[in-house]
């Protein structure tokens, strides 16, 4: 019995990384912006939306890791197979406008954290750029794996800054498992909260970097499960993070009166006097490792998305010479993310921010579609096609996503 544990335990520390580093990005700048905002403003109102985001989450992103263990190619390849190369230029041009928007959201995330502990973001952000740069640029698949896993597991410092703001754990919980009142629905701003929440948790560029990372590291059909566990665990382990972001903001700022925050950096900061030193040192440092992880992973999202799409050589295994346009394009939205920040005045930084959430929700509906299109492909998935059931949960999600999608730009049009 212990022996065949044993194996089962090694098999899924053997593929452990794709899903579990896919999942945990997604708490990025922006994501603890919406998180933070969510327990600020509502307090623990909204943590009865996390379970059937989690749902959603794994059905999307287990779908992803199933394709590319079983075809051995990415989501951009098989779009530019099976749709034809013209539609697959448009989605690689809008994929790069997107994920630049997310970029400089990083590079914000980055400077506000470190300007909490008074390091000017004309130090930080350059700094972090070059560290971001050369990490991947001097390092291979397995290195870089081992930091993003190590970088996965600091999120636990929001776990422990949740405890440290003393929460009312009964109210939490029941929250949790019991929807709200029928009278939060006639407020516009709460449904726009959930669509913020639901939206921040499922990005366009998660689905093509989860499936390049599991063709990149060599996944078989008969090592799947094991697979399917890393993202089962890492899609449960990101929202317990969130659960954790949203109840510290609700046990401190919600209950203080202290609602509206601009940036994530404000919730650590505003969290200082309320539930002391070692909450805001732990919120503020989770921003900044959360910044600075996605900041490594968006790029090289984009570049794997764009070269397969493309049909040009990419990976971090693969040096500059032998993949040129992957290392280029990886480089340019570093540097443009960096930049951008450094150039604009501070108070349009948000604006940006907010824009990269938006241009995700319209982005994000057509990917889960081609996505069900793809997968349901006898020829190209043979038995491990989506079951029925399987089909419906994911159809039902990508419903309820662009119906939230269209609501999010509904209300931003003036007199909405």
């Amino acid at each position: 019995m212990w022996k065949r544990w044993r194996i089962r335990i090694l098999l899924f520390l053997a593929v452990l990384g794709p899903g579990f580093i896919t999942a945990n990005v997604d708490n990025d700048s922006g994501g603890i912006f919406t998180y933070s905002q969510a327990g600020a403003q509502y307090g623990y109102s909204l943590l009865w939306s996390l379970i059937p985001i989690t749902i959603a989450l794994i059905v999307v992103q287990e779908m992803c890791s199933r394709m590319g263990v079983v075809t051995g190619k990415g989501l951009s390849d098989l779009i530019r197979e099976e749709f034809g190369l013209r539609l697959t230029f448009v989605m690689m041009i809008l994929l790069v406008v997107v994920n630049y928007t997310n970029v400089v959201t990083e590079f914000i995330g980055i400077a506000g954290s470190m300007h909490l502990f008074h390091v000017t973001k004309f130090i930080s952000v350059p700094i972090c750029a070059l560290l971001v740069w050369a990490l991947v640029l001097r390092g291979d698949y397995k290195s870089t794996e081992k930091i993003f896993l190590i970088a996965s597991l600091v999120y636990i410092a929001y776990i422990f800054a949740g405890v440290l703001a003393q929460p009312n754990w009964h109210e939490a919980l029941t929250a949790t498992i019991k929807l709200p009142p029928d009278s939060v629905w006639r407020d516009k701003a709460y449904i726009y909260m959930v669509i913020g929440v639901v939206g921040t948790t499922i990005s366009p560029w998660m689905q093509f970097y989860m499936q390049s990372s599991v063709v990149e590291k060599g996944i078989r059909v008969k090592d799947y499960p094991a697979s399917r566990l890393d993202v089962i665990v890492g899609c449960i382990f990101t929202d317990v993070i969130s659960w954790f972001i949203i109840v510290a903001c609700a046990a401190t700022l919600f209950a203080h009166g202290m609602g509206a925050i601009q940036v994530a950096a404000d919730a650590a900061e505003a969290m200082r006097p309320l539930a002391g030193d070692y909450a805001f040192i732990l919120f503020a440092f989770g921003l900044f490792n959360a910044s600075l992880f996605a900041a490594s992973i968006l790029p090289i999202s984009t570049a794997y998305t764009v070269c397969e799409g493309l049909g040009v050589e990419s990976g971090v295994d693969k040096s500059f010479r032998e993949a040129p346009f992957f290392y280029w394009l990886f480089t340019l939205l570093i540097v443009g993310g960096a930049a951008t920040v450094l150039v604009l005045p501070d108070s349009q930084l948000i604006n940006v921010a907010i824009l990269s959430q938006v241009l995700n929700g319209v982005l994000l509906p057509v990917i889960i579609i081609l996505m069900l299109l793809l997968i349901n492909r006898k020829d190209l998935m043979g038995k491990h096609r989506n079951s029925r059931l399987w089909n419906i949960v994911a159809w039902v999600t990508s419903i309820l996503i662009i119906a939230m999608t269209l609501a999010m730009l509904w209300s931003m049009i003036p007199g909405h």
